[in-house]
């Protein structure tokens, strides 16, 4: 019986390691079908399923265990074999370079994390990451990809919209005891409000709860991390996306004094110019930014 292509082999190992198709095209220089039609043609030649869908990654099947091992192990001995050969000639295995764009750390925590385990899963991809705050403020002859906090149509630019925010109060866990505490929107005139803009937000969450009063001392900030910290600090109120400040709602440090959640003024898109994106890794690389945005 012939053996698949060795090929597929190895785009099996790079998805049953990153456990994800648009991570492994983008490790493999790529597209994503390209790699769907790989394991597909695969699991045809071989006659078993080697993966299942569970949320957004892909979990080996107990036949794809099996596979994994037997293909890691020869793929490090080829690997060794190659990086052996090289060393004797002093050349570098080849990686591919992409630089993503990324607005303040506060701000995107919930990708940051991800990002991490991508460079750290990842073995052919070296990924720069440089920091702005809006689409204005990217510096598109570094950027390969940006992903942008605002608001559409950006000419000129391809995007998509990358996690559609949601806000909710958000403060310390004082504001939830003694005479002042927030129990109904109304409550919220008593208290300070945080703003990282000029008060569109607040005033569009306010309607939508159906109350116009602001609070009293609104305060205006350029970065959405020091509204966060003066939230954390009991300095006021603050709106925030429950992805976005899942960290401090889990840890304690901020607290939903309210149940009411609004869609935002501005959400975060993933951006790229139209020549970049005719790069395979690039291309790739959008699908796996797309698909942990979900």
């Amino acid at each position: 019986m012939a053996l698949p292509p060795l090929h597929s082999f190895r785009v099996f190992e790079s998805v049953a390691r990153l456990g994800n198709l648009a991570a492994a095209a983008v490790e493999l220089h790529v597209t994503t079908g390209a790699v769907s039609q790989q394991i597909k043609s695969l699991q045809g030649s071989l006659g078993v399923e080697l993966f299942e869908k569970r949320g957004r990654q892909l979990v080996l099947t107990a036949s794809g265990r099996e596979l994994q091992k037997r293909v890691a192990s020869a793929m490090g001995e080829i690997t060794e074999a190659v990086q052996a050969l090289r060393a004797g000639g002093q050349r570098e295995p080849e990686r591919v370079g992409i630089t993503l764009s990324i607005p303040p750390a506060d701000g995107v925590t919930w990708l940051a994390t991800s990002l991490f385990r991508f460079m750290e899963d990842s073995r052919a991809i070296s990924l720069r990451v440089i920091a702005a705050t809006g689409f204005h403020q990217v510096d598109w002859r570094r950027a390969d990809v940006a992903v942008v906090y605002g608001t559409p149509p950006w000419p000129g630019f391809w995007w998509r919209l990358l996690h559609g925010i949601r806000l909710t109060p958000v403060c310390s866990p004082q504001f939830l005891r003694g005479p002042q505490a927030i129990r109904e929107a109304a409550d919220l005139a008593r208290h300070r409000l945080l703003h990282e803009d000029d008060g569109s937000q607040w005033q569009h969450w306010l309607a939508e709860a159906g109350f116009s009063c602001g609070g009293a001392e609104d305060i205006h900030f350029e970065d959405f991390g020091m509204v966060l910290q003066a939230a954390r600090d009991g300095f006021g109120v603050a709106l925030s996306d429950e992805t976005v400040s899942q960290r401090d709602l889990d840890e304690g440090r901020l607290v939903r004094p309210l149940p009411i959640s609004v869609a935002a003024v501005h959400n975060y898109y993933v951006v790229c110019s139209e020549a970049k994106r005719q790069r395979p890794e690039v291309r790739a690389f959008i699908d796996w930014l797309l698909s942990i945005g979900e």
